[in-house]
């Protein structure tokens, strides 16, 4: 028998700020319970909030979702949110780690900080999604997945509730695909079902 083909892509790592409570309700409801890879977001949130993000955003899809603890394994349909005032990363085996190291771009969580180090754990195996944001965090880290040889998507600033972070971001890089909310589940859905061979050439929206 012969073995099956491995998925392309193994994460998904998602920035978001201003409005991304909404954005994020929205973005994961659409998301099936089976989907083959774990999501790792950033929200910029209060560094003395509650579990009140995981318990509203578990109540509203059907994927698992956890605050990121210290050595979590990535698994498939797992949403994976970065506690408050801590940087998430990922480091070279896969695996989640937490910082207290300074706020990068006036965060913590950072989302520069999770975007480069899982753009270095998992290189052209990632993709990265920039949402809404009323700041610049995120466009360092997008171009960082984008020359290790990832896919690099951006919320269309019409679509989004603050248009500054992806508009950031779009200044930062050249990216796969530009999309309003309402489309970007279904492109996560496309690209996670695509496997390794043969690789399907980016196409770059202006």
């Amino acid at each position: 028998m012969s073995k099956p083909t491995p998925r392309r892509f193994r994460a998904i790592v998602i920035g978001v700020s201003t409005g991304g409570v909404q954005a994020l309700q929205t973005l994961l409801s659409e998301l099936p319970q089976d989907f083959p890879l774990p999501l790792l977001i950033v929200q910029h949130i209060s560094p003395d909030a509650d579990d009140g993000l995981v318990r509203l955003l578990g109540a509203r899809c059907t994927l698992r979702v956890k605050e990121a603890d210290e050595q979590d394994e990535t698994l498939p349909g797992t949403v994976y949110l970065a506690p408050p005032n801590y940087h998430l990363l990922v480091e070279s085996d896969g695996r989640l780690a937490l910082s207290a190291d300074a706020p990068v771009s006036y965060a913590r969580p950072s989302i520069d900080v999770l975007f480069e180090s899982a753009a270095d754990a998992f290189g052209p195996a990632l993709i990265g999604v920039v949402l809404t944001g009323a700041n610049f965090d995120g466009s360092r880290g997008l171009a960082r997945i984008k020359r290790q040889g990832g896919i690099a998507i951006v919320q269309d600033p019409a679509d989004a509730e603050a248009p500054q972070m992806p508009q950031a971001a779009l200044a930062a890089t050249a990216v796969d695909q530009v999309l309003s909310l309402a489309n970007i589940a279904g492109m996560l859905c496309t690209l996670a079902g695509e496997h390794a061979t043969p690789t399907k050439e980016t196409v770059v929206h202006a």
